[in-house]
This record gives structure tokens, C-alpha cells and sequence, in this order.
């Protein structure tokens, strides 16, 4: 069901985007694609790029952002990637490749004009598509009063003690990004009272399962998980959207450098990020359930908010502390949370 549906939304969008059938014929040989979004989006994606450039060869090699940076740091070793371009989960990353001489700049033109989130001014990174680290609960087993309003609750109300779940910021990009910034507003004090309250450390799937049997009384996890499930599988699963503000976190494209990739065609991987950052692009973002970059897009994925309140209530995330000091963030975590 899930895969007909993909496929469904796949041809809406195809059909529906203009100028999404006008092929790019003169764009050619092979492209690897290193990911971390769900399947069923990269499936989308897949076949869209497919037909807008039907003499490129693209590959998409899916991984969690843990794995896939451990199968980067292995390849870093031979000097040479095994992809040519990488959609991740949060800018952090992109500032530690970048800082590594692994990028190839593109300057997008009317990028300060087109994005209303941060990118690179040298041109090594932009963001594609914003996810939302969020709360989530179960309306049918309990009632918004009697549940965490802010993230600062979800760690803090011992009465939420052994009912409450999150990701791996060991594993997942999102949840690390989301425990930066909550450590940075809160002080490392936070994961001490996370591990206080036995959160539990998990997939998003076996939270929402929680969720529904009532294992958990509240998640962290991104909004898109839960839009999903409710307009996928008609799940009344619902999103609280904190009042100690959300985290917002843009997801970037990046293309590795020429002499660092695998089939060395950057004029290929500039054609993508041109695609990607087009309205046709971002029809695909929405389809997945998450948010656009562009300024001024009032289209929203199903079931969610105006992207710009978001944007005025977002804690912020400082992606250079996210990246330089990355291990002592996941140390503290592991040391207070993990280890309970």
C-alpha cells in the first residue's frame, strides 16, 4: 500500500508541476547520491529525475546519517568517494566536509533571493528541504493539558518518567542537531534530567508504535514522521508543537569535489541541485512531509503549519558548535541518558 501510494503521489506531482515533463536531454553520464531521507521519498525523487534527465544515470545509496558518516570516513581514507553528491540531514556536516577541501562550490545565482534558510556563501552547500523536531502524543489514550507544552517539560516532569522517547543523536543527524540545540539553551543539566526521566532511545517507528499502545505518553520526533502516519494510515497520532519553540533543520544538497568523487561530472550535479532548488523539486519536498526553503511558499505539507510561524518560534541550532564540538555533546548525552 505504502509503495501505490508513492507511486500515486509520484505521478501527481510529475503531472501536475509545470515544466516537470520538459526532459533535460543534454545532461549526461552517471551520478551517486549518498542520502538519508525515507525511501519512499528518494523512490519519488528518483523517478522525477529519471524523466527530467533521461541520459543521466542517477543512483541513490540510502543510510542514516550515523551510518553514512562512518562510510564516508572510510572512504576518506583512499582520498575518493564512492558518490558524487550528498543529501543530509543538517548543515554540520556540510561545514566539516567543507572545511576538509571535500566540496565543489556552485554558486546558485538567485540564491539569496530564492532561500529562506541558510546556506553556503561560497556556494559548497544549500538546503533542500526543513525538517521539525517536534512532540508528538496520542489524543485517543490522553489529553494535550496532561502532557508536556515544551521540550524543557519533556526532560524535566518526573511525571512523564519511563513513558517518554526519542531518537540516537549517535545514529540520527536530526536528533543530533535537536540535542545541540536544547544542551545550548538548557546546559548539559538537560540530558542529565532526560536520563533522570529513563527516556527511552529508539527508531521513530517503535516510538510511534509506543505512541498508539500507550507505552509513551509523549515522543520527541520529527513532525514528518507524524504527518505521515496520519495521512498515510489515517493515524490520529498529533504533533505539539513546543512553546519553548521548535527545532527547525534544514537538510543540505552538497557535490563532492571533482577530483574526490566517483565519476568526477559536477556539471551533472549542478543540474540536480538546480532541480532540486526549482518548484518542481520542492513539490517532492512537500509530498514528503516536510517544508520548503523557498521565501515566500505559503504550501505547507499535509496536516502541518505555516512554515514562517515556524520559522519565528525556531530555538535555533548553532551548526558550528554542532560540528566542533560534536563528540563532547555526545558524550555528555551518552554519559547521562544512555548509560541509564
Amino acid at each position: 500500500m505504502k509503495k501505490w501510494i508513492a507511486a500515486v503521489l509520484c505521478m501527481v506531482m510529475l503531472l501536475s508541476v509545470p515544466g516537470a515533463l520538459a526532459a533535460n536531454t543534454e545532461v549526461s553520464g552517471k551520478v551517486v547520491i549518498y542520502t538519508s531521507m525515507y525511501q519512499f521519498v528518494i523512490d519519488m525523487m528518483a523517478e522525477a529525475v529519471k524523466k527530467e534527465f533521461p541520459n543521466l544515470e542517477v543512483e541513490f545509496f540510502y543510510g542514516g546519517t550515523g551510518a553514512l558518516q562512518q562510510k564516508l570516513t572510510g572512504e576518506m581514507e583512499t582520498g575518493r568517494l564512492n558518490c558524487d553528491m550528498m543529501l543530509v540531514a543538517e548543515p554540520a556536516y556540510s561545514l566539516e566536509l567543507k572545511e576538509g577541501g571535500w566540496l565543489h562550490s556552485y554558486m546558485l545565482p538567485d540564491a539569496a533571493d530564492k532561500l529562506r534558510f541558510p546556506y553556503d556563501e561560497q556556494g559548497y552547500w544549500y538546503p533542500v528541504r526543513v525538517c521539525n523536531m517536534v512532540l508528538a502524543y496520542n489524543p485517543e489514550l490522553h489529553k494535550p493539558e496532561d502532557l508536556p507544552k515544551t521540550f524543557y517539560d519533556f526532560a524535566y516532569d518526573s511525571s512523564l518518567k519511563g513513558q517518554i522517547s526519542m531518537g540516537n543523536p549517535l545514529t540520527s543527524g536530526t536528533t543530533m542537531a535537536a540535542v545541540a540545540a536544547l544542551s545550548d539553551l538548557y546546559g548539559y543539566e538537560y540530558f542529565q534530567k532526560l536520563g533522570e526521566n529513563n527516556v527511552m532511545i529508539e527508531s521513530g517507528s517503535t516510538a510511534l508504535a509506543k505512541l498508539e499502545t500507550g507505552e509513551c505518553k509523549t515522543i520527541m520526533i520529527l513532525e514528518e514522521s507524524v504527518l505521515k502516519k496520519r495521512h498515510e494510515d489515517g493515524s490520529k497520532l498529533s504533533v505539539i508543537y513546543p512553546e519553548d519553540g521548535v527545532i527547525l533543520i534544514p537538510s543540505t544538497v552538497m557535490t563532492v569535489a571533482a577530483d574526490r568523487s566517483a565519476n568526477m561530472n559536477t556539471a551533472a550535479c549542478e543540474a540536480i541541485t538546480d532541480w532540486l532548488l526549482s518548484e518542481a523539486g520542492q513539490e517532492f519536498v512537500l509530498a514528503g512531509y516536510m517544508h520548503s526553503v523557498f521565501k515566500g511558499s505559503t504550501a505547507i505539507p499535509f496536516d502541518s503549519i505555516d512554515t514562517e510561524e515556524l520559522i519565528k518560534n525556531d530555538i535555533g541550532v548553532d551548526w558550528v558548535r554542532c560540528y566542533t564540538m560534536r563528540e563532547e555533546i555526545q558524550t555528555e548525552f551518552q554519559q547521562y541518558v544512555t548509560t541509564n
